[in-house]
């Protein structure tokens, strides 16, 4: 790699197009759907806007991607529609500026006054479509919020103040929780209330704007760490932004004609779709692929796999999460072609060219949960049957935010990434655990954190006493390896 230049504007043609998208998040997902979706927009000439990128966190990848001038290689491999196959890369040079609202504010109001500027695009996790009390009493010129909600509030009052209200803008969600177009306008709309915001204001966040909701599928396994020299070797460029993602993709959003027009992606020949009602759509896709991608995580991981595949190519953690997308999910979804989606997604997860490790699915696995696995359990439990696979992953969860794992023998750190808050609280149980070793009162705390379920789980007896004798089967197992070939055994 001696003799290869980092990839940049001055060994790579990039096209010039006015900005028009507005995206909170620089991270691997959004770059290998949404980009590579305006990247085909934009190639197929029927749209022309490029994407300004803001840092939502004060940690982030805004300053690498910029010193690539935008540019970084998507990679993309899986089986085609007809089952072949297929193994693409290309230059995506759709990302034209960047910023972080922490280190410059001011270059981001600038953007509000912005005509050109027509759609907000984000994907801050679960967690972030959520109102933060501590930003209310900011002073939005001059102070940057925490929470995605209150830095999209401080944009639009400051648009509306400065270009008016004949410039509303198409807000487009992707974190995946019900609803999310929805759920975002109500949360801008608590922050305005609890600001006292003038009534036009109100009107033009409530309903000058538009918003919609949706579903996103592709698995991204992120930057191929293992295969980076080869890469670049083939591709003649060092690419320290590149990122892999499976071929597979799927974008289902409702059907809002504003932002239909604002973004065109349903035109292109993509799989890319405007429907009535995306909930069951969402609830199937959710709850099978996602869903079981988060119980899987802790159980995978603390039993020394380190990648999704790895883990499923093992007869033991493959038998437990068939079991469980069978026994205990499936039978929760009403939707056509259930069992034949469930199918793809178990061949999606073998899929040889991913290799998507587990610790990147485990960010924020505390709401992942509580969005994707709990309503399953809960409907389970309306239903009659025993989420015991589900129930096992939560006590694995729970063991997992111990922060430590055994493999072969040697004890490892676990790098766990959650809210401050939620960790600080699992670090407390487990330091009560040390000193009274008792299940059942580290179950009533993890259980009943409101703030983590949004309920207290200590109360559903179900839950309860099958999370308490699961926690103490792998804890006190020889191995949490062992501790599921026991459980599958049961």
């Amino acid at each position: 790699m001696a003799n290869l230049q980092v990839l940049s504007k001055a060994n790579h043609a990039k096209k010039i197009a006015p900005i028009k998208i507005m995206q909170f998040g620089e991270g691997n997902f959004l770059r290998a759907f949404i980009d590579w979706m305006i990247q085909k927009m934009n190639d197929s000439g029927k749209y022309e806007g490029h994407v300004v990128v803001v840092q939502p966190l004060p940690f982030g990848r805004v300053k690498e991607l910029a010193e690539q001038d935008g540019l970084y290689t998507l990679i993309l491999q899986g089986l085609d529609e007809n089952g072949q196959p297929v193994r693409t890369h290309d230059v995506i040079d759709v990302l034209d500026d960047f910023v972080n609202p922490y280190v410059d504010y001011k270059k981001y109001l600038d953007y509000a006054e912005s005509k050109d500027l027509e759609v907000i695009i984000s994907n801050t996790t679960e967690a972030g479509i959520a109102f933060e009390q501590k930003d209310v009493a900011l002073d939005f010129e001059k102070e940057v919020p925490s929470s995605y909600p209150a830095k999209l509030y401080a944009l639009l009052e400051h648009r509306f103040h400065t270009i008016g209200a004949s410039y509303p803008l198409a807000i487009m969600p992707c974190e995946l929780i019900d609803d999310n177009g929805d759920k975002l306008r109500e949360v801008l709309l608590q922050i305005a209330s609890a600001r006292n915001a003038k009534k036009d204001l109100v009107d033009f966040i409530a309903n000058k704007c538009h918003y919609t909701s949706s579903l996103v599928d592709r698995i991204v396994p992120g930057f191929p760490r293992d295969e980076f020299h080869n890469l670049c070797e083939e591709f003649g460029y060092i690419d320290n932004s590149m990122v892999k993602g499976e071929y597979f993709h799927l974008y289902v959003l409702k059907n809002e004609p504003f932002c239909e027009e604002k973004f065109p992606v349903h035109t292109v020949g993509l799989h890319a779709i405007y429907v009535p009602n995306v909930h069951p759509y969402k609830k199937r896709k959710v709850r099978i692929l996602n869903g079981s991608h988060t119980s899987l995580v802790p159980v995978a991981y603390l039993a020394g796999f380190n990648e999704v595949r790895e883990s499923l190519l093992d007869e033991q953690i493959k038998k437990f999460l068939v079991d469980e997308i069978q026994n205990e999910t499936l039978p929760t979804i009403t939707a056509k072609g259930t069992e034949e989606f469930a199918a793809d997604v178990l061949k999606r997860f073998l899929n040889p060219y991913v290799h998507h490790a587990l610790m990147s699915i485990a960010l924020n696995s505390i709401p992942k949960y509580k969005e994707r696995d709990l309503p399953i359990v809960l409907d389970d439990i309306k239903l009659g049957i025993t989420p015991k696979h589900l129930l096992f992953a939560f006590a694995a969860l729970a063991k997992f935010y111990a922060g430590k794992r055994v493999v072969n023998g040697v004890e490892e750190a676990i790098a766990l990434k959650d809210d401050q808050a939620n960790l600080d609280a699992l670090a407390s149980y487990w330091k009560e655990f040390e000193a009274d070793h008792s299940y059942e009162n580290f179950a009533a705390k993890f259980l009943g954190n409101v703030s983590f379920w949004g309920q207290d789980l200590s109360k559903n007896e179900t839950i309860r006493v099958n999370f308490t004798k699961y926690l103490k089967d792998i804890n006190e197992a020889s191995s949490a390896y062992e501790a599921v070939k026991e459980f599958n055994a049961q």
